[in-house]
């Protein structure tokens, strides 16, 4: 009759408290990780946005040059293309 007038076990009532705390931590830490998978994920879409957005231009061909896939010319380069002789 002590459960009918708030004498009962004082253990079943710890227990059920670090039950409850438990699982505040298990939530917590669910909610933790399913943040840092968002955020993951977040920051992949926007690496696929940004490579769309730049398409094919690489960041190897110069802007500075009218025809950058013509690439660098040199001394070397610059004789042998005339014919050398």
């Amino acid at each position: 009759m002590s459960g009918l007038f708030g004498g009962g076990d004082k253990g079943a009532s710890e227990a059920a408290n670090r039950q409850l705390e438990e699982q505040r931590k298990e939530n917590a830490r669910l909610m933790a990780q399913a943040e840092e998978e968002r955020r993951e994920l977040g920051e992949e879409s926007a690496a696929r946005r940004r490579a769309r957005l730049r398409g094919g231009s690489r960041m190897l061909l110069s802007s500075a040059r009218v025809n950058p896939e013509e690439g660098i010319t040199t001394l070397g380069s610059a004789n042998s293309s005339q014919g050398g002789a």
